[in-house]
């Protein structure tokens, strides 16, 4: 028989395979769009009957990916309006101790791919392993983070929040604790869930948090978020106003998306853009807003803003080399664009060339190009959020993600996105384009087993990083804890932020 469980909006019936429970396309907030479009999400309008929770919900309108990067990321659903949905995969309903739930925050640079529906994200192995997981949509590109001077610049954020707080009031019902609650997500993901953690209109949500490749520096400050709506506003040809850019049909807006961010790409300058995004090349990230974003959130969580939350975070070893390589761009690097780009992230190109030099001896200009932007974009970020929270009672943990990809004949490395799988234990579910035919299930099955231990008991299985040592869980065929793993390297970017 199909479960059936009841909300405050209404009834919902789910499906009930192999012993889990599987709710999906659950509202928890109003379509984003007529009347409601560019403003905070919105209560979810009651039903009456028991309305079907069996197919995922659409996602927030959204450019398409590009082809290279397309064939790599599965996908189960297209844009639309009713967007503001999530998806709940349960061990039980009704009766027995309420079980930890987890939080999934999808990523996708904040402009793409904000969709729990993706088979990568299927919670199933999660609720046969005692854990409730919820996998969420949310906002994108301009809908969900441009900032007109009006307020609510944040959209996407207050999306998750709003999801967060369904999450609170309801999941009593799907067999969940609302006080053993783990936020999870990857890349524009995990930097949302390092921005929750500073963020006051966050607390009591949850209790715990894992980063994966992405940390607490990808915020703007209001006078970039500006510079970013005004080029984007002339671009649409209207007034750099809610109600004007409101009024721009779906398909025209997200044109204009594509068309400010070959901009962006092609002419990078500080001045222009405000260098927040000029370096990071991402148009639209979350503001500091004075509210949700009271400052940035390193700053917050150092001060103590997450003092009491358990933390887990990591990065993939290769992650630019998705970037680099998908695109072919890695095999068109001069060793001067190198020293340029090192130049740009405010290092001395000489020495540091020759200290990564040293440690690659075999690295070509592109692979050079690989390895710094790894470190710059992903690997320095989070172990100064690892910093910024350890001093703090709630643990630290951190990993490196291993393992490479034998795809596009083993260049990939263990690039970015690689280890969401073996964190759901979703192996061939989709994963064959960037993962191979024969992914290790060994990995899964233990990487998948201490994200849920860390949501039950706040501990993966590892020690704790904390200084000096900085110990480091290193997640491959062979798994090891390692102390300061790479130290040369990552003490040449100190004083650089």
């Amino acid at each position: 028989m199909d479960p059936i469980v009841w909300t405050r909006p209404g009834a919902l019936r789910g499906r009930l395979v192999d012993g889990v429970s599987a709710f999906l396309g659950i509202p928890y907030a109003a379509p984003p769009f007529g009347a409601a479009r560019l403003r905070p999400p919105q209560p979810v309008a009651p039903w009456s009957g028991v309305r079907d929770a069996i197919a995922f919900g659409p996602k927030s309108p959204q450019p398409v990916y590009p082809p290279a990067m397309a064939r790599l990321l599965p996908e189960l659903t297209m844009g639309g309006e009713d967007c503001l949905s999530l998806n709940v995969w349960t061990p039980q309903l009704g009766g027995g101790a309420a079980r930890p739930v987890m939080v999934w925050i999808p990523g996708g640079a904040f402009a793409h791919h904000a969709t729990g529906a993706s088979p990568w994200y299927d919670g199933s192995r999660f609720a046969r392993d005692g854990v409730v997981c919820v996998t969420i949509n949310y906002r994108v590109g301009a809908d969900g983070f441009l900032s007109l001077r009006e307020g609510h610049a944040n959209r996407g954020l207050l999306d998750q929040l709003a999801a967060l707080r369904w999450v609170r009031d309801e999941i009593a019902a799907f067999g969940g604790d609302p006080d053993q609650v783990t936020i999870f997500g990857e890349s524009a993901g995990a930097m949302s869930v390092a921005t929750l953690l500073a963020s006051p209109r966050a607390r009591g949500l949850f209790s715990r948090a894992i980063a994966q490749s992405g940390a607490a520096h990808h915020v703007i400050s209001p006078a970039t978020a500006q510079r970013v709506a005004t080029r984007f506003a002339e671009l649409l040809g209207v007034p750099a106003t809610r109600e004007a850019v409101a009024a721009v049909p779906i398909d025209r807006l997200l044109e204009t998306q594509v068309q400010l961010e070959a901009e962006l790409a092609a002419w990078p300058d500080p001045q222009r853009w405000g260098p927040e995004v000029a370096l990071t090349g991402m148009a639209w990230q979350p503001v500091i807003d004075g509210d949700l974003v009271p400052a940035a959130p390193l700053e917050r969580i150092a001060a103590g803003a997450s003092a009491d939350v358990e933390l887990l975070l990591g990065t993939n070893v290769d992650e630019h080399r998705l970037f680099l390589v998908t695109s072919g761009a890695i095999d068109q690097v001069t060793i001067e664009a190198v020293a340029d780009v090192i130049a740009a992230y405010g290092l001395s190109p000489e020495p540091t060339l020759a200290a990564y030099r040293a440690a690659h001896p075999r690295a070509s200009p592109g692979d050079l190009l690989a390895i710094v932007q790894t470190d710059w974009f992903w690997r320095l970020p989070a172990l100064r959020l690892a910093e910024a929270h350890a001093p703090h009672p709630g643990a630290t943990f951190m990993y490196e993600f291993t393992w490479p990809s034998p795809q596009l004949g083993g260049r990939l490395g263990a690039c970015h996105g690689l280890e969401i799988p073996f964190v759901f234990d979703t192996l061939g579910q989709g994963t064959e384009p960037l993962l191979g035919p024969h992914p290790p299930q060994a990995l899964a099955d233990a990487m998948h087993a201490a994200w849920v231990r860390f949501a039950v008991h706040g501990d993966p299985g590892w020690p704790r990083y904390e200084l000096p040592r900085r110990t480091t869980m290193r997640l491959g065929l062979a798994s090891e804890a390692v102390d300061d793993p790479r130290k040369a390297e990552r003490t040449l970017w100190y004083g650089v932020r």
